[in-house]
């Protein structure tokens, strides 16, 4: 019999954390990767939805599973944003997929680009976005085409093996590793261990949520550690040893947090133990009851770095690691490697900015004709939607320049065309409200044409709907999509805006004022009066994120 008091005594509500005995499915999400782990789709897909079409997919595959290899569906052509809330998944499924590849570290051959550029014109109508996360990402793909696809793909190195999913996604990396002049250590050598001991593994397939890496080596910070689930940072100890310094808990989306530092300095040689430590914690201690609440920036929140550093020492290294250092700031507020400079063996490389990361399967090839004519057989993808082609003699770096921006590629581009980024929005998206790509291209024109002088570092990050693909919160103008109402009456495309947000020396969350919205047809004029005004009025010295934390409300309206 329950007592009235018994029933203020009853067991605490667990978040779904495994090692603590919560094993039983809390959500639909859990309970299908209970029922059959995702990366054992691709068999079917193989033998069985490749030959018997679309129709053929299950819905936990088609809406769950395939994502362990890089598989979305893409949205329906003409579903409205104000729809996107209401519809049921199979209203807005279209029969084409979205198809993302992992380039782990940026790192491309000539070889693997060209196949890129094959796969994105057999099968892709064309399309090819660089991702703010290293990746390429196809549109149109049929059921039909995907082993094909893959084989191609697998023949030069490549994969989608856990390019989306409950995963341990793309480990992001500096495209300039082994070459940049002043990188404290080439993290190559790590990203490849990392990958090649995790990704795939069915030990580490099932996880709460989305697992983000970065390890890198570069003084610009340029794979944005502070906001990876984890991330390892090139630092010297007072011993003069090169190793990593260890960040957890970082990520944007609905609830930002920047990451923390754990403290420790973890050699070279530890990398790859002290990952599967993180991500071992993740998968048993991680939060499995909400979905909103999975990620691993919950855990350390609430955990604190303390108690995090002792169970990774104690449960899962059985050792203890020494304190390390903090990274020394970065070197320089743009973190993209864009334009011409030195590397390490006197030859340079040239760093370049398609439009807000959308290229094609005809421009790939012609950069790998470019780069190859050069005398360059290496490439590589930014998280700022960049590329660069590394290893040009001197006497061939005018040549090269002009080659690529007479089709449009600018290796010396305005700040707009530089530091515009934008996600894939409504065009593909099922998630997004607005659209964005040609939104954020029309921007920059309109910006290039109304503002010519102006030659300060600022980003603007365009998002289609809350979830922050676009990382609109550590943006100077961070654009989350939203309907809103213009001035007739009518229910339109618009934004909400954030200001001012910033990574580096002085991090911070973009700031938030009251009702400050824009329709997507008077976002040039609004971006152009908030950049007048900060030229107006800054300081020697002053960037935009500082100058809006002390501006007046009106003059960021």
């Amino acid at each position: 019999m329950t007592t009235p008091a018994s029933r203020h005594h009853k067991r605490p509500r667990g978040e779904g954390q495994w090692a603590l005995g919560y094993r039983e499915p809390l959500n639909k999400n859990e309970e299908n990767k209970k029922n059959d782990d995702g990366l054992n789709v691709r068999q079917r897909i193989i033998d069985v939805y490749s030959k018997r079409g679309f129709d053929s997919i299950d819905p936990a595959d088609l809406r769950g599973r395939m994502r362990w290899y890089g598989l979305y569906t893409q949205r329906k052509p003409g579903i409205d944003g104000g729809k996107t809330a209401i519809l049921e998944p199979e209203e807005l499924d279209d029969r084409y997929f979205m198809l993302r590849v992992r380039i782990d570290g940026g790192q491309l051959s000539l070889e693997q680009l060209r196949v890129l550029a094959d796969i994105s014109n057999l099968y892709g109508r064309g399309t090819a976005d660089l991702t703010d996360r290293q990746n390429i990402q196809y549109h149109w793909i049929e059921i039909e085409a995907v082993p094909d696809i893959w084989a191609r793909l697998e023949a030069v190195g490549l994969s989608t093996t856990e390019a989306c999913g409950d995963t341990p996604r793309v480990i992001l990396g500096c495209p300039l590793a082994g070459i940049d002049t002043e990188e404290v250590l080439d993290a190559t050598e790590q990203i490849r261990e990392v990958h090649d001991r995790f990704i795939g593994d069915p030990a580490y397939s099932n996880l709460p949520r989305k697992f983000k890496t970065a390890i890198s080596g570069c003084p610009a910070h340029c794979t944005v550690h502070e906001i990876n689930d984890v991330a390892f940072v090139a630092v010297v100890n007072e011993h003069g040893e090169k190793g990593y310094d260890l960040w957890v808990g970082g990520g944007l989306s609905t609830n930002p947090m920047f990451g923390k530092r754990i403290g420790v300095f973890v050699r070279p040689d530890q990398v790859s133990d002290v990952y599967g430590g993180v991500i071992g914690i993740f998968r048993d201690y991680g939060y499995r009851r909400l979905r909103h609440r999975a990620r691993i920036k919950f855990l350390v929140n609430d955990w604190g770095v303390e108690k995090f550093r002792d169970v990774l020492q104690t449960e899962y290294l059985k050792e203890d690691l020494p304190d390390g250092p903090a990274p020394e700031q970065p070197r320089d507020s743009r973190r993209d490697h864009v334009g011409v400079h030195p590397q390490k063996d006197g030859n340079f490389y040239v760093g370049f900015a398609p439009r807000v990361g959308r290229v094609d399967g005809d421009k790939l090839h012609l950069i790998a004709d470019l780069a190859e004519r050069h005398g360059s057989a290496r490439v590589r993808t930014t998280v700022e939607q960049k590329m660069v082609i590394l290893d040009v003699a001197p006497d061939r770096v005018d040549s090269l320049v002009a080659a690529l921006e007479a089709i449009d590629l600018q290796v010396n581009p305005s700040t707009f065309r530089r530091q515009t980024m934008a996600c894939t929005g409504i065009e593909y998206c099922k998630l997004a409200i607005v659209e964005t790509k040609a939104t954020a291209s029309h921007l920059i024109d309109e910006l290039e044409q109304r503002l010519p002088a102006f030659a300060e570092p600022l980003t603007i990050n365009v998002n289609g709907c809350p979830n922050s693909c676009a990382r609109i919160q550590v943006a100077d103008i961070g654009l989350k999509g939203q309907l809103v109402v213009n001035d007739q009456g009518e229910q339109v495309e618009g934004f909400q805006i954030h200001l001012g947000g910033s990574l580096g020396v002085n991090p911070g969350f973009g700031r938030k004022v009251r009702g400050l919205k824009t329709t997507a047809d008077e976002l040039p004029d609004y971006v152009e009066r908030v950049v007048t005004h900060f030229e107006e009025q800054k300081k020697d010295g002053e960037s935009f994120s500082d100058w809006v934390q002390r501006a007046d409300e009106a003059d960021l309206k």
